[in-house]
């Protein structure tokens, strides 16, 4: 299968790449330059440097003419804050652009797709009384982008979502999501306190082979919820404490009023100055108490995703985030992908 990937110098499509030429596919990519010192490129991938937000109608054409496979996995998460409404430009980044690759994949003849989603959109189909979607802007995006989606699906064109959770696992320059976990217990003294809840991951190695397996093995229109681990927070912050060198640091559970009263607080500062955020923090803790558990059945079984080693991964995770904070490495992008 020759295979035309967005965002193939981040950290889940350099993944991606990885694993569809060790299954004897080809794979031509395109990503915002630089490429992060060190970060482990396939030397088989065929990159090219173009922002897939400008890249014109006849450029795509030429990329996607003549291969069997789309992959996009590129955009931006939940993490980055704005200009309120912080929606649209959440859209510009996730949904309009997509929306005219899927178009020009089907007009190539393009037969499968596979995309990069959050799991937050599995949660706002099974939690319809949370109003995950009316409430969180990167939620709401993710669930157009995934309607929007399956509208292209038919018996001539496969695509298949990928639900993401959270995802360990390093690539030097890329920030992780866990940077706000180290930031959190550095600021607090003596023992780390957090909320009850947990959540599904998974590592990047994983994530790679979903994308190779969602490409192959979907028919007309899927949404793959993906997890393989589940843990609680408390199961999970003694690893990061060994891995930032506290091993007997003590986790607290907190009450709900507490962290509701502190994500009140939070949303109060970024509004101040007209900013919003992908997540609305007040009923950000309706996520964060939860138990956003994903049984690996409904996706990465399915898919052929493998066991994989979730301890060191977290490590690498950790200390890359620690790395940064300390100015030991030189963070190059935070949008997946870019």
């Amino acid at each position: 299968m020759k295979v035309f990937l967005v965002g193939g110098t981040g950290l889940l499509g350099s993944a991606a790449a990885a694993e569809l030429i060790r299954r004897g596919h080809q794979v031509h990519a395109i990503a915002l330059p630089p490429v992060p010192e060190g970060a482990g490129l396939p030397p088989e991938m065929k990159l090219e440097f173009k922002n897939y937000l400008t890249i014109t109608d006849s450029e795509l054409h030429g990329y996607m003419t003549g291969c069997d496979g789309f992959v996009f996995a590129s955009g931006v998460d939940e993490r980055v804050d704005g200009p309120s409404p912080i929606l649209e430009f959440y859209n510009k980044h996730n949904l309009y652009p997509l929306d005219r690759m899927l178009r020009t994949a089907k007009e190539c003849g393009v037969k499968n797709a596979a995309i990069c989603g959050s799991y937050f959109s599995y949660f706002d189909k099974i939690w319809p009384e949370k109003q995950l979607y009316h409430w969180h802007p990167y939620i709401h995006s993710r669930r157009d982008q995934e309607k929007m989606a399956m509208d292209y699906a038919d018996t001539d064109f496969n695509v298949g979502i990928l639900e993401l959770p959270y995802i360990f696992g390093a690539q030097q320059g890329r920030e992780p999501v866990w940077t706000l976990i180290v930031k959190i217990v550095r600021g607090m003294m003596g023992a780390t306190m957090y909320p009850r809840g947990g959540t599904a991951m998974v590592t990047r190695r994983q994530v790679g082979q979903a994308l190779a397996g969602a490409l192959e093995k979907t028919k007309g229109g899927q949404c793959w919820p993906i997890g393989y681990w589940n843990m609680k927070w408390k199961e999970l912050l003694p690893i990061v404490h060994k891995y930032m060198g506290m091993p007997k640091r003590r986790v607290i559970t907190i009450p709900d009023w507490m962290l509701k009263l502190g994500m009140k607080g939070m949303e109060k500062q970024l509004r101040k100055p007209g900013a919003e955020g992908g997540l609305y923090m007040p009923k950000f803790p309706d996520i964060q108490c939860a138990q956003t558990y994903v049984d690996k059945a409904l996706g990465c079984v399915p898919l052929g995703v493998e066991d994989d080693d979730i301890d060191a991964a977290i490590g690498e995770s950790i200390r890359l985030a620690a790395d940064i904070l300390d100015g030991k490495i030189k963070n190059y992008a935070t949008m997946i992908g870019e």
